[in-house]
């Protein structure tokens, strides 16, 4: 049932993005999955994805994390993932729903500070730590009121908290590269098929 939107928007026939087979809940204190994909669609933006009651929580952030605490970044919450999805990099055919060259930017596993991510999230803030290879340390997410034309869509703030993770440097820009294949996402764009021209969009100039 979680994944109903995430099954409906997909033409598994086409799309080589895994359906999902509904993963159980994890009990007792296993590893919670974090992941961030870089995804060149429309327009470029990152994809923070954190594993609970079975699915990956979803939000797509515009310009990516940052790790200035002063620096807020507008993340729109979408639907739910399937668990599979956090191993995902490859081409999203044209025509399809999100259709573009995806990477996988970062990954690890993911601490919340509340047990009751439920509860955290209907009151508007998810306070978490990162283990990954890029991000780590501790987050908050922030729900905020309705952004731009759509009032009703669920936009959250994302931000780094004071910590020893903290930093000035651009993430995106220094560690452009997947975390899992070293690939650039021209590179992954030419090994699958997709739209390569577009995808080096997504690519800091100099870096290939």
């Amino acid at each position: 049932m979680k994944l109903n939107e995430y099954r409906k928007k997909r033409h598994f026939d086409v799309t080589p993005e895994p359906q999902g087979a509904g993963s159980a809940e994890k009990k007792g204190n296993g590893s919670l999955i974090y992941a961030v994909q870089k995804h060149m669609a429309s327009h470029l933006h990152y994809d923070l994805r954190l594993e609970w009651r079975g699915v990956l929580l979803s939000w797509a952030v515009p310009k990516g994390p940052s790790l200035d605490p002063a620096v807020k970044r507008l993340a729109m919450q979408t639907e739910d993932h399937p668990v599979e999805y956090s191993d995902f990099e490859g081409v999203i055919p044209a025509g399809q729903y999100g259709a573009g060259t995806v990477m996988l930017w970062d990954r690890g596993t993911w601490q919340p500070e509340r047990p009751d991510v439920d509860a955290s999230l209907q009151a508007g803030e998810i306070k978490f730590t990162l283990h990954g290879k890029k991000l780590q340390g501790s987050w908050v997410l922030i729900h905020t009121r309705g952004f731009g034309s759509n009032p009703d869509r669920s936009t959250w703030l994302l931000i780094k908290h004071h910590d020893q993770y903290a930093s000035a440097k651009d993430v995106t820009q220094e560690e452009p590269r997947s975390v899992t294949s070293q690939r650039l996402l021209a590179e992954i764009a030419r090994d699958g098929g997709g739209d390569i021209e577009r995808a080096s969009m997504g690519d800091p100039a100099g870096k290939g």
